[in-house]
């Protein structure tokens, strides 16, 4: 499959890349880990997105975006993941809730957030997975109890990206303890400044402050936050995961990795591994992430023809995140002794960037559906074998 961009997708290309070597510190427009962390750096990168429309460019005008195609949109954020650009909570904010309020929200609940997301004054963190209900999401046991106008929650959520930073929750909670699994659920909208919520870190094992439990101590959450019918969530938690699908930025993002991995390895070939063995592991790998790089762009360009993705979502997600993986393992291997020094280590090759995605990447493998959900789909959904 030849996939050609027209001049206009080029000009897009051009006008990302340019905006992108401004409005990115030197921090981010490097592979280093640690600028991640930096959330004032990640906050003042999404106002430099907003002046301009580009916090949710594909969203439809009368919500703040720009009307953008589904091609336009893929090449926006293979450029920004490219450059090292920071999310701050734009995958859960424009990738998730706000499409899902434009589908399944109110009116009322659109105004209210939506123009927030594309100025970058809300920043939103999901509550999905429970110690008891990850990738069995339906097993999940935070409860929310009617009274009146509100609902009242107890339980408690986990591997919390962002709820440090966030300023909204969408999660979803159990409504009806008696319901058959799948029922019994709705899908809320809760201010994380209300009384009786609890935010304690989960720190990765490289280190990095991202995830976060949260627990729900008789939080009061007006009926209205509601998004669709009571005890129908689950349709409408289901219809948030199915919006930004394509990967291209794990792909990206693998690219820029390839790229420093081979001029340090040019560099270094001398002291390491025959140069034979250095260029044939790369162009392995280089090869896998190229065939990563047309699987998101079909993804695309089904989307922009009106097809239906599903399948191959769970292909490419597969696919992207255990490459990642597997160049960050054969990155610190191909490294030599300093292969292994995380980052702050005075001799750490490329700055520990390696190191700290071989520990790092382990969890894209599990959430928003671990390899093994996603093998199970492409196995029934997409070569019609038996469930049993």
């Amino acid at each position: 499959m030849d996939f050609r961009f027209t001049a206009e997708h080029e000009a897009l290309r051009g006008e990302v890349r340019t905006f992108l070597k401004d409005a990115l510190t030197s921090e981010f427009a490097t592979t280093r880990p640690t600028s991640q962390d930096n959330w004032d750096g990640q906050l003042a990168f999404l106002k430099r997105l907003a002046e301009r429309k580009w916090v949710a460019p594909a969203w439809p005008e009368a919500y703040g975006g720009l009307g953008w195609r589904h091609v336009n949109q893929m090449i926006f954020s293979e450029e920004l993941s490219y450059a090292g650009a920071p999310d701050a909570g734009r995958v859960f904010s424009v990738g998730m809730i706000g499409p899902t309020l434009i589908v399944h929200g109110t009116e009322q609940q659109r105004r209210e957030h939506l123009a927030r997301i594309t100025s970058g004054e809300s920043i939103w963190c999901q509550g999905y997975s429970e110690p008891g209900a990850g990738s069995d999401l339906a097993s999940l046991q935070t409860r929310a109890a009617r009274d009146g106008d509100e609902y009242v929650i107890n339980g408690q959520k986990i591997w919390t990206t962002g709820a440090h930073h966030a300023d909204w929750c969408f999660m979803v909670v159990r409504t009806d303890p008696d319901a058959p699994k799948h029922r019994g659920i709705s899908f809320l909208l809760v201010d994380m400044k209300t009384p009786g919520i609890t935010v304690r870190p989960i720190v990765n094992m490289a280190g990095h402050h991202e995830f976060n439990e949260v627990f729900f101590e008789d939080v009061k959450v007006p009926v209205a936050n509601r998004v669709g019918e009571e005890n129908n969530g689950w349709y409408v938690a289901m219809t948030l995961l199915d919006f930004e699908r394509s990967n291209v930025a794990s792909i990206a993002a693998n690219q820029r990795v390839l790229e420093e991995l081979g001029g340090y390895l040019r560099g270094q070939a001398a002291t390491l591994a025959p140069r034979d063995i250095l260029r044939h592991r790369l162009a392995d790998l280089w090869i896998a992430n190229d065939i990563g790089r047309l699987l998101s762009y079909r993804i695309a360009w089904m989307q922009e023809s009106g097809r239906m993705v599903n399948v191959e979502a769970s292909v490419i997600k597969v696919f992207a995140t255990e490459l990642a993986q597997r160049i960050a393992n054969a990155g610190v291997n191909l490294q030599g002794a300093t292969g292994g020094l995380v980052p702050g280590s005075p001799r750490a090759a490329l700055g520990g960037m390696l190191a700290d995605d071989h520990l790092s990447n382990v969890s894209p493998t599990i959430y928003s559906g671990s390899s093994e959900i996603q093998r199970n789909i492409i196995a029934t959904r997409g070569l019609g074998l038996p469930r049993d």
